[in-house]
């Protein structure tokens, strides 16, 4: 993952620098906010990309010496029970009305999706492998 963190840092930067150039010159906020955006998305891909690899380390196909073999197990742990993901859907559908119904829709749903996404975030947090 380190790769793909350097990678996505280098556009990160890349996105920030043309979001400073074009907010600067043009003094246009839609096209200042829209390149912000997308620095922001490509700085959350290059974190998680860093963590998983400080977490995880090189992965096999990162190794010329691995083996087919090496990649083989369980990925990860995927909760069978866990209510987290229907109270993240329900949260996210409440906050697409909010948009078209109100702003006080959409505080409940933002607070309902965050609950949610924290919930996923932690339900394990504990959990010893």
């Amino acid at each position: 993952m380190r790769t793909e963190s350097l990678l996505f840092g280098g556009v990160a930067l890349f996105f920030a620098g043309v979001a400073a150039l074009y907010g600067w010159w043009s003094g246009e906020p839609a096209g200042t906010a829209a390149l912000v955006i997308a620095f922001l998305m490509a700085a959350v891909i290059s974190f998680f990309g860093a963590v998983q690899y400080r977490r995880k380390g090189r992965r096999p196909q990162d190794r010329a010496d691995a083996e087919v073999a090496d990649g083989a197990g369980p990925l990860e742990f995927f909760p069978p029970d866990s209510r987290w993901p229907v109270v993240t859907a329900l949260g996210f559908a409440v906050t697409a009305l909010g948009v078209v119904y109100g702003l006080w829709l959409f505080l409940i749903g933002g607070a309902v999706l965050a609950r949610g996404v924290l919930g996923l975030v932690f339900q394990y947090a504990g959990r010893q492998d």
